[in-house]
């Protein structure tokens, strides 16, 4: 499936709108928006343009930068939403203290984030996204699909156990490999192949958010030894990390032709892991 033009255009088009809103108000919505078109933008000129030109390689140095940043408060948007939905009855003095913790490094982040987004910053990051979009020629054998699928598959080469590090390497190459696979203009097969791997990436970066919660409590309370409160998060972040291996194995069967959990391949690699 050809690249789809109108699609790059939306991308550089809606990353400069939330650039300026970004530079106002860091609100929720517009840190995730900006980080999300971001990575489509990132995506184009670092996957499917064949040589970036000097201002291409100026434009992805600076995102990947400013996007990182403002992961940080996205980041803990997300355990704080995570928090407050936690129904436990464990040390509710010391869910409280974490929840002001977070809430007050939130707070932190966003003072910092309009100096980091700079009126300066922000002006020359228009102009090189302009200029990028008219530079950009994507060639017309140029198939985002059938790239995001390699992207995905590369992650398990090894065919080493999927442990924590590795799991988190495919939810990054996921979501990489998403981003590509929407550009693509249209058809069955692409949709097919961006439900699969949003739904691995959706369950996989849930179990990724309480994983980051759980560590936040430990630094905080020490071992499940010393908090239950520590100890139930840990219980869940173990859970999902089941319920990821299980997607993961789910998005390998449907894009790689691999067995899922608990079945057998007809011709197994030798060391190959089944999730």
């Amino acid at each position: 499936m050809p690249f789809d033009p109108e699609s790059g255009s939306v991308a550089f088009a809606k990353l400069g709108r939330y650039l300026n809103r970004l530079k106002k108000k860091p609100a929720p919505h517009t840190v995730h928006r900006f980080r999300t078109y971001s990575r489509r933008v990132e995506v184009i000129l670092g996957d499917l343009v064949p040589e970036p030109s000097g201002n291409q390689r100026k434009l992805l140095r600076l995102l990947e930068r400013l996007r990182r940043k403002a992961g940080k408060v996205r980041d803990l948007d997300v355990q704080i939403a995570a928090l407050r939905g936690l129904k436990i009855p464990q040390e509710p003095d010391r869910r409280a203290r974490l929840m002001r913790t977070l809430l007050e490094e939130r707070a932190q982040r966003e003072r910092k984030l309009p100096k980091v987004f700079s009126e300066e910053l922000v002006r020359e990051l228009r102009k090189r996204l302009k200029r990028a979009a008219k530079e950009t020629e994507i060639p017309k054998e140029t198939d985002p699909v059938a790239k995001a699928v390699r992207l995905f598959a590369e992650v398990d080469k090894d065919h080493a156990p999927v442990t924590e590090k590795k799991l988190h390497e495919f939810r990054l190459a996921g979501k990489r490999a998403r981003y590509l696979a929407e550009l693509a203009s249209g058809g069955r097969e692409a949709e097919r192949v961006v439900n699969e791997l949003k739904h691995m990436q959706d369950v996989v970066g849930d179990w990724h958010d309480w994983l980051e919660l759980s560590e936040r409590a430990r630094q905080l309370f020490g071992s499940v030894q010393e908090s239950a409160l520590v100890a139930a998060l840990q219980n869940i972040t173990r859970a999902k990390f089941r319920q990821s291996l299980q997607a993961l194995a789910a998005a390998q069967a449907a894009l790689l032709r691999k067995p899922t959990l608990g079945e057998t391949a007809p011709h197994k690699r030798p060391g190959a892991s089944a999730a």
